[in-house]
């Protein structure tokens, strides 16, 4: 038996012995993906995570999604195993800070599309924009939840716009989201200049270069990608939709955009089909921190629980929940 059988056998025992539950996000290793109980994107885990009777959620991601999985079931001891696991663009925004925009910005005047720049806090642009809901990205900390009126994900984004009686919405943080909300409603779309590394990084020249080598390939590409990218996708679509979509088309060839340990999942659900990487380097070295034996050390130890102050909590669930309502 190699190191790896172990560790497995070592899981499933100590999954049994706490009442665990083991949930991974579609970007984890592969090994990791393989042990789960369920895979996903983030919300979708932490709703499943909500409905399931166990005692102890063991979430292989990063902060903010373990976090998500304490808004909707405190009643559960949710562990995430890698503590500096976290995640940059969620940690791109906070709630406040300890000056005033209007000090350091004397004469500010907010024009329409406008992309405020990271000195502005979630209450700054609230401020300039009294009344006008906030629409946060499930990518943000639960405080940053707490401050807003409703959550959406990268698959919702649009229907939840569309679905507030208003005219405007702040969105944050991930102003390519914002960008792509912005393109598919008619309603003013005011964003913050939060982004995902390893989206970032992708242009409209990889998308070229890939379709000329793949010429039979779809693109799908993730909205955390910038605007000229979506642009040149044949659909765009989150990490589950980009599963649903490749698993249903009669296409045979695909070039992913988003992390590529998606890929994994999408060839073991797909074997006929073929996958491509749009980039190589569409890496989250945060997602990749979880391991098996980083596993079998949380469940060993309970380590490391996540908790959310409960007037957070309440109000970051209230936003969650709003979302649920509208979606």
């Amino acid at each position: 038996m190699n190191n790896k059988d172990n560790l497995r056998e070592q899981i499933i025992k100590l999954k049994k012995q706490k009442n665990a539950v083991i949930l991974a996000h579609n970007y984890q290793r592969e090994e990791v993906q393989d042990i789960a109980d369920y895979t996903g994107d983030s919300l979708e885990l932490s709703r499943i995570a909500a409905s399931l009777d166990c005692e102890v959620i063991v979430f292989c991601g990063v902060n903010f999604m373990a976090e998500s999985a304490a808004i909707l079931s405190p009643e559960k001891t949710v562990l995430l195993p890698e503590i500096k696991a976290g995640c940059p663009m969620a940690d791109m925004i906070t709630v406040e800070g300890s000056r005033n925009n209007k000090t350091i910005f004397p004469g500010f005047e907010y024009k329409k599309g406008y992309t405020y720049p990271a000195e502005f806090t979630l209450r700054d642009i609230k401020e300039l924009h009294p009344g006008v809901p906030v629409v946060t990205y499930v990518n943000t900390t639960a405080a940053v939840k707490a401050e807003s009126d409703v959550c959406c994900t990268s698959a919702n984004a649009v229907q939840i716009v569309e679905a507030l009686d208003t005219d405007k919405v702040i969105c944050v943080p991930d102003k390519n989201l914002s960008a792509w909300i912005a393109k598919n409603t008619t309603k003013e779309v005011i964003a913050w200049d939060g982004f995902c590394h390893a989206h970032e990084r992708v242009t409209a020249a990889d998308v070229l270069q890939m379709r000329k080598k793949h010429p039979e390939a779809l693109v799908l590409a993730h909205p955390e990608c910038s605007m000229e990218v979506l642009e040149q996708a044949d659909h765009v679509t989150s990490t589950s939709g980009m599963i649903r979509y490749a698993t249903s088309s009669p296409a045979k060839e695909f070039i992913i955009g988003t992390e590529t340990a998606l890929l994994y999942n999408l060839k073991k659900n797909n074997p006929e089909k073929i996958f491509f990487p749009l980039r190589k380097d569409m890496i989250c070295p945060n997602m990749k921190r979880t391991t098996l034996q980083s596993i079998v050390h949380s469940l060993e130890s309970m380590t490391y629980k996540i908790t959310v102050p409960e007037d957070v909590r309440v109000a970051a669930k209230r936003a969650l929940d709003r979302m649920l309502e509208l979606s």
